[in-house]
């Protein structure tokens, strides 16, 4: 399938460009070509790599923000050109964009958002099938009303209406990590498995209800510290997971399913975790056929904090060593109708995937089929070997 996207600045980075902190990772050419961590300033990208050769390393240094003002790095090029060799089609003899994870356990939690929490129970009763999804749809709103989203997750109220809904015969294990005391937080991806702005995302051939999950993701290090925050899409087969719950990792994790970026914004004067909270997130869809979605995901209707989320993931009982990146969820999930009535939407082949919000930049991914999409075999044996190779371990 032709692929053809062309990033830009303008297209690219927050609203108010370059004044905030933005790190990433880049593929440097080369004899020892291989990923590094990244800079991006005014005057324009920088190598990171005599600082720490992957942003797991870089993320685990105390004072991270007065090293990298005062860091003189390695000039590599202007912005300009290193995203506009980014994407599936590029000069290998140029810089080029990953995705902003390397060693980090990409981590994500699921039912966050009380309508998202809703769609995933009608996936559930309708057995993954989407025509039977509008019926399912205004059964479950009737039961529940209008001001479910109101309520606080493990509170003596939820317990109330998950009464309510088990006397109803509508209680359902999506309801349970949405309102019980639990939040659900799932491995969605291997480590290195994560493809950058530009590239191709992957749907499984066999799913035929499907759609974009556009999220905020937050970098964490090893020692629960939340550094700053990027986008990502948790493409979701709604089709897989709504026929079992088992099915779980064959509806998230397949080949070219997991889109973070374009860049992390670490917290610093500009940025802060406070500015998650009341993040917008923009979701546009583009079509070969003509066809548009748009719709967005309002952070400050999340049922469950952000730091909470951070909380439940990593703990006594669970440690990630090299970081972790967590999605937070979404709120946005498509019901309108692309083709036939009440069919709802999914996803076609070719669909442009604009995933954006003021403060974090813009994330642009096309749609393919995983099978099809590049072949990932960049992983942990070859990362060490590279850095091996260049010196860096």
């Amino acid at each position: 399938m032709p692929y053809a996207l062309s990033l830009t600045p303008s297209n690219t980075l927050p609203t108010d460009s370059l004044r905030g902190t933005l790190v990433g990772r880049a593929w440097l050419p080369g004899e020892y070509a291989g990923p590094a961590p990244i800079l991006l300033r005014e005057d324009g990208v920088y190598d990171l790599s005599a600082l720490a050769p992957t942003l797991s390393g870089l993320f685990e240094q105390e004072g991270l923000l007065a090293g990298l003002q005062s860091l003189r790095g390695t000039p590599l090029c202007s912005v300009e050109a290193l995203l506009g060799n980014s994407g599936t089609d590029f000069n290998p003899e140029l810089p080029s964009l990953l995705a902003p994870a390397d060693l980090q356990v990409l981590k994500a939690a699921g039912v966050t958002f009380a309508s998202s929490m809703i769609e995933r129970v009608i996936e559930e009763r309708a057995g993954g099938d989407a025509s039977l999804a509008e019926g399912v749809r205004a059964k479950v709103r009737d039961v529940l009303g209008e001001d479910f989203a109101s309520i606080k997750p493990g509170s003596e109220k939820a317990q109330q209406v998950k009464a309510l809904l088990q006397e109803q015969g509508l209680w359902s294990q999506y309801l349970e990590v949405g309102i019980g005391p639990d939040a659900e937080i799932f491995t969605k991806a291997p480590v290195l498995a994560a493809v950058g702005s530009g590239a191709e995302i992957g749907i499984h051939p066999g799913s035929v209800w499907n759609n974009p999950e556009p999220e905020v993701v937050l970098a964490v290090n090893s020692r629960g510290e939340v550094l700053g925050a990027t986008l990502g899409n948790d493409v979701n087969l709604r089709d897989f997971e709504g026929r079992s719950a088992l099915l779980l990792s064959k509806a998230k994790d397949n080949n070219a399913s997991c889109a973070i970026g374009p860049f992390i914004r670490l917290f610093d004067d500009t940025f802060s975790i406070e500015d998650v909270r009341n993040t917008v997130v923009r979701l546009r869809v583009e079509g070969d056929d003509g066809y548009v979605l748009e719709g967005s995901s309002s952070m400050d209707k999340i049922s469950r904090d952000p730091l909470d989320l951070v909380e439940q993931t990593l703990n006594r009982n669970h440690q990630y060593p090299d970081g972790f990146l967590l999605f937070l969820g979404t709120l946005f999930a498509p019901t309108e109708d692309r083709d036939a009535p009440g069919a709802g939407f999914t996803h076609k082949l070719a669909d442009r995937v604009i995933i954006s919000s003021e403060q974090l930049g813009t994330l642009h991914n096309r749609v393919n089929h995983s099978d099809k999409a590049p072949v990932w075999h960049f992983g942990l044996n070859a990362l060490m070997t590279n850095l091996a190779a260049r010196g860096l371990l």
